[in-house]
C-alpha cells in the first residue's frame, strides 16, 4: 500500500501454507502488492517465534507487528475474526516514528 511505502514501511504477509497455497489464495484475491511468506518448514517455526502459533489448529493467529529497523517489536495486536485497520495501523506507526 502506497501509504505505507511513504513512511518508510514495509509489509510482508506470513501464513503457515506453503508458497503454492500462498500463491494460488493470493491469485483468488486478484493480486497481493506486498510480500508473502511461507512458514511452511518447519511448519510454524516463525509463528511460534512469535507466538502466534495456534498448533491445534495448525495455522498462524491473524496478527499484526510493526518492527522496528533493528528488528524490535514496537507493536501487535491479534485479530480473531477481524482485520487490522489499515487507517489505525498508519496512525500507530506515525505514533511510534515520532
Amino acid at each position: 500500500m502506497k501509504q505505507f511505502d511513504e513512511k518508510g514501511a514495509q509489509l510482508l504477509g506470513m501464513s503457515v501454507d506453503s508458497t503454492f497455497a500462498l500463491k494460488t489464495w493470493a491469485t483468488s484475491m486478484g493480486g497481493i502488492r506486498h510480500p508473502l511468506i511461507a512458514d511452511f518448514w518447519p511448519h510454524g517455526a516463525v509463528a511460534k517465534s512469535f507466538d502466534i502459533l495456534n498448533a491445534d489448529a495448525g495455522i498462524a493467529n491473524r496478527s499484526l507487528f510493526i518492527i522496528d529497523p533493528n528488528g524490535v517489536i514496537q507493536h501487535s495486536e491479534l485479530h480473531t475474526g477481524t482485520l487490522p485497520d489499515p487507517d489505525a495501523t498508519l496512525s500507530k506507526l506515525a505514533e511510534l516514528q515520532g
